[in-house]
């Protein structure tokens, strides 16, 4: 590689090992490729399954993909952004299949290879470590755990130079999958039910989301006292704590029946099986919450087909970054949706607190801010 740059990296180099913070080299943006300065970026849950190998990344690798820079290069061939722009990095996307042609890039047919491969689609790295020695990279076409990082142009998201830039990295994933699910993917209509099975930053960002949709009930599930309080002020009207209360019940005694939709973030598959049993006759679970390759889930055939449920898969909140997440901005700025409420900020070097801060619930939405 040439025309290295030196930055500074949060490195995983083995399976649930701490991230270690490293002086790294990182390449000049390529053919369609944009080098983005770091200033902040979002800690998902995502980034610490990848970490701990529940989804196959090849490590050593540069995570992180709810970051929030600067463009400082551009490569050849780029028209959307200019050095200098404010941008958000989302998910990458080929840009050339049927679901990517239809604005359905988060179902993209190469989404996994392209987010959780390791490089680019060639199996080439922008990245290497203080001995030349290769860091797996493009994680999310992206990867800022670091104070540059290399996306493509289509996981790049301009905003204006007057929103809060250090704030804005988690609206890449985590919150526009939330929001997404209930504005974009389910579509919840104004008076409908909805249930939200796990308070956290994607939970949260859901029941923010179905109080602009305009659903009038509107109900948190979590086992953590302090989320469902939050939930309450982001616009939650009922909550049930399923450590102390059968949420299935809950749900169906709130609702009158059962909910017209769920959205389980849990990743549990009892969680799941929950989620799909609150419904309504003809509502719509969505599954957003990521186990482990593999899993398995139960349900009862009969009460699925019999009452017309529906369970959708959904990445991403099925959503256009360059289109939605200028929205989820407009609406923050108006106060209608308060996604500040979730977030904690953490200098970079602190990254193992921040992702112990998320594992154990201290703190929902953990961002970094890179040294400038």
């Amino acid at each position: 590689m040439t025309e290295m740059r030196e930055i500074t990296a949060a490195v995983a180099r083995e399976q649930g090992a701490p991230f270690a913070i490293e002086t790294a080299k990182i390449a000049a943006p390529g053919p369609g490729e944009v080098l983005v300065r770091i200033v902040a970026v979002g800690v998902c849950h995502t980034d610490i399954i990848v970490r701990d190998q529940y989804y196959p990344v090849p490590l050593p690798a540069v995570l992180g993909h709810e970051g929030s820079g600067v463009v400082e290069a551009i490569g050849t061939g780029v028209a959307a952004v200019a050095p200098g722009d404010h941008v958000v990095l989302s998910f990458a996307s080929c840009g050339v299949c049927n679901p990517c042609l239809s604005g359905h890039p988060a179902h993209c047919a190469d989404f996994f290879g392209l987010n959780f491969g390791g490089g680019r689609k060639d199996g080439s790295t922008a990245t290497c470590d203080a001995h030349g020695h290769v860091l797996h990279d493009h994680f999310f076409g992206q990867s800022s755990f670091g104070s540059f990082a290399i996306a493509q142009e289509r996981n790049v998201v301009k905003v204006a130079k007057d929103a809060p830039l250090e704030l804005l990295g988690p609206l890449g994933c985590g919150i526009q999958t939330g929001a997404g699910a209930v504005l974009r993917a389910m579509k919840v209509p104004a008076g409908a039910s909805f249930a939200a099975f796990g308070s956290g930053a994607v939970g949260l960002s859901a029941i923010m989301a179905a109080r602009v949709a305009g659903a009038t009930k509107i109900i948190a599930v979590d086992v953590t006292p302090s989320r469902l309080e939050l939930a309450l002020e982001l616009g939650a009207t009922h909550v049930v704590n399923s450590r102390e209360t059968d949420p299935v019940a809950a749900i169906q005694e709130i609702t009158g029946g059962g909910a017209d939709f769920t959205l389980e973030s849990s990743g549990r598959p009892e969680v799941l099986r929950q989620a799909i049993d609150a419904l309504t006759i003809l509502g719509t679970c969505g599954i957003v919450g990521a186990p482990k390759l593999g899993t398995e889930a139960k349900f009862d055939v009969n009460m699925v087909m019999v009452p017309g449920k529906r369970i959708m898969g959904i990445v991403e909140g099925d959503a256009v970054p360059q289109v939605f997440i200028p929205e989820l901005i407009a609406l923050h700025a108006q106060g209608r949706f308060p996604f500040d409420r979730l977030v904690k900020f953490y200098d970079f070097a602190d990254i193992n607190q921040a992702v112990s801060d998320s594992e154990n619930g201290k703190t929902i939405k953990p961002i970094l801010r890179l040294p400038a």
